[in-house]
């Protein structure tokens, strides 16, 4: 890094409110997201009888999605797959945008209702990350939509601020937002599949049917939550057992989430518990 460089960063941390630092990309960073908050494995590693197929990590081929909409399979984002001839620009717009290089749109699941909203510097980490991991050659089918996709997700982005870290509701918001898109799968869906977060922002209710049945998405809002002491609320997040001892069903990718630190999961829960309560929508 640049003595010049270096300064800037300092002085950009300086700038923040409380001077809350916010720490320059790196894999490690990357590392932590990919594997705890965003779960990226939790689609793009496939899954055999066994479980995760750990020799085929992030390489793609999951059918994420067999409806009448669509049937989304995920990519390989290993450098074994098409990534490996993208720049790491190409790749940063990929994942916030949904755009590649040639043009044409990733269509969903993917949450680019938030992923516009994951900052500069930890789009940065995410794709330094990516291509350390080990390349895996693994030939995915493309996905196929039955439903008009949009020719973008909104106007071109050019910069998105770090939030500062801490155990805080704006970095709760961050987290369970941008980086986890919980908030997309735990907020009502309306006609369009589009998530209703203006009026249920958190309320649940959407079902995600798979071969372990029907998972409900759970209500976010205090309405849902109030129950459960902050003890409890982290170790459904973080182990999937809720006090009465019954466990959590996929899509919830308990597994990454238990690699989440003490203050992240103590920043979600405080941002979880200032949500607007919303009661459950009608079925």
């Amino acid at each position: 890094m640049s003595t010049k460089l270096a300064v800037l960063l300092t002085i950009a941390a300086l700038s923040l409110p409380g001077n809350a630092a916010v720490a320059a990309p790196s894999v490690d960073r990357g590392d932590y997201l990919v594997n705890s908050i965003m779960g990226c494995g939790n689609c793009h590693t496939p899954v055999g009888p066994n479980g995760p197929e750990m020799d085929k990590v992030l390489a793609g081929g999951m059918v994420v999605d067999d409806s009448a909409a669509m049937k989304a399979i995920s990519a390989n984002i290993t450098p074994g797959g098409e990534i490996a001839g993208w720049t790491d620009a190409q790749l940063a717009k990929a994942i916030r945008e949904g755009i590649r290089p040639d043009g044409s749109l990733i269509g969903p699941p993917m949450p680019f209702e938030v992923y516009k909203g994951i900052s500069d510097d930890d789009l940065a980490s995410v794709v330094m990350y990516l291509r350390t991991i080990p390349a895996v050659e693994n030939r995915t089918e493309k996905s196929v939509y039955h439903i008009p996709l949009p020719p973008a997700y909104g106007p071109a982005i050019e910069s998105v601020a770090a939030v500062p870290e801490g155990v805080t509701a704006e970095y709760g918001a961050y987290l369970a937002g941008p980086l986890g898109h919980c908030i997309v799968c735990h907020t009502p869906f309306d006609a369009q599949g589009r998530p209703q977060f203006e009026t249920l922002l958190g309320a649940g209710g959407n079902a995600f049917p798979g071969p372990w049945g029907t998972s409900v998405a759970a209500n976010l809002t205090p309405t849902g939550l109030g129950g459960y002491s902050d003890d409890q609320l982290k170790a459904i997040i973080t182990k999937g057992v809720r006090p009465d001892g019954s466990h959590l069903f996929p899509p919830m990718g308990v597994a990454y989430y238990a690699n989440l630190s003490n203050n992240d999961l103590d920043a979600i829960v405080l941002y979880l518990r200032g949500l607007p309560a919303k009661d459950m929508p009608k079925q």
